[in-house]
């Protein structure tokens, strides 16, 4: 037996682009029905999400049922909240708030196994296929097989920007603009000169140090920023598609 391999991984390899879905809601009816509609990803939440690990494992068995990875923005905290959702399955993790190349080697370590970090084995569980795969085999394909994305949401991780690139075990650097545009004191302003400055500075940073550069865009800036070299897009969200519903129905009623 080998473990699943990683849909989004599988495209980057291949030198073509990946695109995810957030959810926020619980229901895992959302993530099937983003599945079934062929999108690569489905980003789900722990850091600003009340979601416990039981709605987490019914929305990464509904990605798998089609085909679709799941990646888990966790919250900052032990190697357990790290590699919890991994051992659910998940393909990948997402750790918000990287500060420095020390703090990316710290996620690094508790997230891969032998010989690039000092992760905790178990392997009974259904990233392990439940024992039925041998301890060796486990350790390289998880390895290969799941990612670890790291968010520049400050500016005191643009310092260690090349640093940051360059650490064994991550696979993508993710981009934050609206933390970032916080930290700046120009909350919400995402085309905010400084914001896109850093926008195409992480871009430039991964390419040039061969990791994948990931960011946040939406259908009408998609390519923009596919041609500032970013490789993988969120191109939206459930609450934002409801909202959008929900806005159109609130100016029929006021016609009405």
């Amino acid at each position: 037996m080998h473990l699943r391999e990683s849909k989004v991984l599988n495209k980057l390899r291949a030198g073509k682009p990946a695109f995810s879905l957030k959810v926020n809601t619980r229901d895992s009816r959302v993530v099937e029905m983003m599945a079934i509609h062929g999108i690569d990803c489905i980003w789900t939440c722990t850091e600003h999400v009340a979601n416990d690990w039981g709605v987490l494992e019914q929305q990464i068995l509904a990605a798998k049922a089609y085909g679709a990875d799941t990646v888990v923005r966790v919250p900052r905290g032990s190697y357990s909240d790290y590699i919890r959702p991994l051992e659910l399955d998940a393909s990948g993790i997402m750790v918000p708030h990287i500060m420095s190349a020390e703090d990316a080697r710290k996620v690094a370590e508790m997230t891969r196994f032998y010989p690039i970090g000092r992760r905790p084995v178990d392997g009974g569980n259904a990233d392990g296929l439940f024992c039925n795969i041998g301890a060796k085999a486990y350790n390289e394909e998880a390895n290969r097989n799941r990612f670890v994305i790291v968010q520049i949401e400050d500016p005191e991780a643009v310092e260690e920007i090349d640093e940051i690139c360059q650490v064994p075990g991550i696979d993508m650097i993710f981009f934050g603009p609206g933390d970032y545009s916080h930290r700046l004191g120009v909350s919400g302003e995402l085309n905010h000169p400084e914001v896109c400055r850093i926008r195409e500075l992480v871009a430039k940073k991964a390419n040039e140090h061969g990791v994948f550069a990931g960011t946040v865009a939406g259908i009408g800036n998609a390519k923009e920023y596919l041609d500032m070299g970013y490789h993988f897009l969120n191109l939206g969200s459930d609450v934002g598609a409801l909202l959008g519903f929900m806005n159109s129905i609130t100016d029929f009623l006021a016609k009405v």
